[in-house]
């Protein structure tokens, strides 16, 4: 059993991740939810937002295994998509044009050096104007889904938000069940830029960016606004992503995702860091 793993930690806009080639080693274990739940811990082990693994595909240059902190397995990561084709193309796994197998379908990408832009899966589930009662409000709530569900609320100011409150409420109400949902609170600076803050489902809390919420609250901007691409998405983390929507009123066939990526390091994991529990 190997006592060590080799691994590559990045950050995409915020979002970190740590990645790990399966393909060119044996890992301890196979249950990946638990171990991602281990490794990602910030106070016990390296820890990170989410953890990406990487396996052979029939259909693509590989195939990823996406799980959040908490362990549970996403279908799609806009940010973590970013980082994921540009490790493959430092490994020599692919080109600078990258395809992946997700469970949200495939992607595809186009490595710029650090900077990635990745054409998403077409969204699907459109919903406008769904009313939620949260604490006694009555919220007006957008919903889409661009890889994994994203709830979108316009607000008037973005610093006042109560994002772990009301967004933990909406994640987890009635409306969005059995999956739950992101939640995206978003406000819009001046044509086609946009501030956006972020509830992640599977952190549970705010993220200082999220890829495919950038995309979801871009769409309804669009939408509502009628500006064209690209729209610029303002993360918390400071960090401008560029989102690409080419739509015809509310139907959408094509998004895109282009932001930097950084790489924070390279390394082996001890066995000790995910042996702690």
């Amino acid at each position: 059993m190997t006592d060590r793993i080799k691994f590559t930690k990045m950050t995409g806009s915020g979002n970190d991740f740590i990645l790990i080639d399966i393909m060119s080693q044996k890992l301890p274990a196979n249950d990946l939810s638990a171990l991602t739940r281990k490794i990602c811990h910030r106070s016990l082990s390296l820890g990170a937002d989410g953890a990406i693994f990487l396996e052979r595909s029939e259909k693509a240059d590989f195939k990823w295994r996406f799980y959040n902190s908490d362990g549970s397995e996403a279908e799609m990561c806009g940010n973590g998509s970013r980082c994921a084709a540009r490790f493959a193309f430092i490994n020599k796994i692919a080109g600078s044009s990258v395809t992946f197998e997700t469970k949200a379908g495939i992607i595809k990408a186009e490595v710029n050096g650090s900077e990635v832009k990745t054409e998403l899966t077409k969204p699907k589930n459109l919903k406008k104007d769904i009313h939620v009662n949260v604490f006694g409000n009555d919220m007006s709530v957008q919903f889409i889904n661009t890889g994994v569900p994203h709830a979108v609320i316009f607000v008037d100011d973005i610093e006042k938000c109560e994002v772990e409150k009301i967004g933990r409420e909406i994640r987890y109400h009635k409306e969005f069940k059995p999956a739950g949902t992101n939640v995206n609170f978003v406000k819009p600076i001046d044509g086609n830029m946009i501030s956006v803050r972020t509830y992640e489902r599977g952190v549970e809390g705010e993220t200082l960016a999220c890829g495919t919420g950038s995309v979801a609250s871009s769409i309804f901007h669009s939408i509502n606004t009628g500006v064209s691409s690209p729209i610029s998405v303002k993360t918390r983390g400071g960090e401008i992503l560029k989102v690409f929507v080419v739509r015809n009123g509310d139907s959408i066939s094509n998004v895109s995702l282009q932001g930097m990526t950084r790489i924070i390091c390279d390394g082996e994991l001890d066995r000790e860091s995910w042996e702690y529990l």
